[in-house]
């Protein structure tokens, strides 16, 4: 027994009585599901990546990281994690945010998963982006000032170089990847966050708007003011829809008219977001209106 004993003692970690190790590896348990509030918070980047990672269905943003261009993609075949290409192909880095293994903390999954697109040999894939604790922190690859250069494409052709010789099988797949693809557009306005346009079909497009503000019960609360005076629309023939909760920040949604040009929009989202952000930095308690336009808002509310 004594001999039994002084095996588990050894296994222990140095300077660790049994009771110690086994809260610390509770700890680190508790960690690893822990959910980050703002998984990419911090960054001038961070609601391009939402949108990325949420609603946009073939995008590439380009990121400089430690003198590499890694293209942070919204999805890749397969639903992979990462891959390189070939030399012959042009050796080009990708990494996806829409994956189909992850865990709940998507900044240390794309962090994982840059890492090692960073340091992958031409060819090689990988297929999960779980975090496994050996990735350093997102700040420490992507600069907190950049801002990436994105490009909307309406098909999945981007998947493959040009000239590539593609099997009928994965021709067959990428058409039905492709029929699959929403028309997203993101609006090129001076405002704060990433505005993108989408048209899902039925009669109906819509402006989703990642705002990049912290505290989500205010950017409610200043919405609810501003529908409260009838001023929360984007001109004639829209409508404020709702607004739905992702990532730590506020994505208000508006309905559209799909026959107009999504750059169109672009002056009446500069004069809201003036509203918006005035009431936003209002400390002034909501009236009785106000309140029942929060209490809609809400109920409307979703959080992906």
């Amino acid at each position: 027994m004594a001999k039994k004993n002084r095996k588990k003692q050894d296994d222990l970690p140095e300077g660790m009585s049994r009771r110690q190790a086994k809260l610390a590896a509770r700890a680190a348990e508790r960690e690893a599901f822990q959910k980050d509030p703002r998984p990419f918070g911090g960054l001038a980047a961070e609601t391009d990546l939402i949108a990325l990672q949420e609603f946009v269905p073939s995008a590439v943003a380009q990121f400089e990281i430690n003198g590499e261009t890694v293209n942070v993609a919204t999805v890749l075949p397969g639903a992979g994690a990462a891959l390189v290409r070939g030399e012959a192909e042009g050796g080009e880095r990708f990494v996806a945010l829409q994956v189909a293994s992850h865990s709940q903390n998507p900044g240390r999954d794309l962090a994982y998963a840059i890492n090692w697109v960073l340091n992958a040999a031409p060819g090689e894939t990988l297929q999960s982006t779980v975090a496994d604790g050996s990735q350093p922190e997102l700040s420490s690859l992507i600069d907190a000032t950049a801002t990436p250069t994105i490009t909307e494409h309406q098909d999945f052709s981007w998947w493959f170089p040009a000239g590539a010789q593609i099997p009928a099988e994965v021709q067959q797949a990428l058409a039905r990847a492709n029929d699959a693809v929403i028309p997203s557009v993101q609006v090129r306005a001076d405002v704060p966050g990433s505005v993108w346009w989408v048209n899902p079909g039925g009669g109906k497009a819509h402006i989703r708007w990642v705002r990049p503000e912290d505290n989500e019960n205010q950017m409610l609360a200043a919405l609810a003011r501003i529908a409260a005076r009838g001023g929360l629309h984007l001109g004639e023939g829209t409508k404020f829809a709702g607004a739905f909760r992702t990532h730590g920040v506020v994505v208000p949604v508006w309905d559209l008219d799909p026959s107009v040009e999504p750059d169109s929009y672009a002056d009446a989202l500069a004069a809201l977001n003036k509203y918006i952000e005035t009431e936003y930095a209002s400390d002034a308690q909501l009236s009785a209106d106000e309140r029942k336009q929060l209490d809609n808002i809400k109920s409307r509310q979703v959080t992906i």
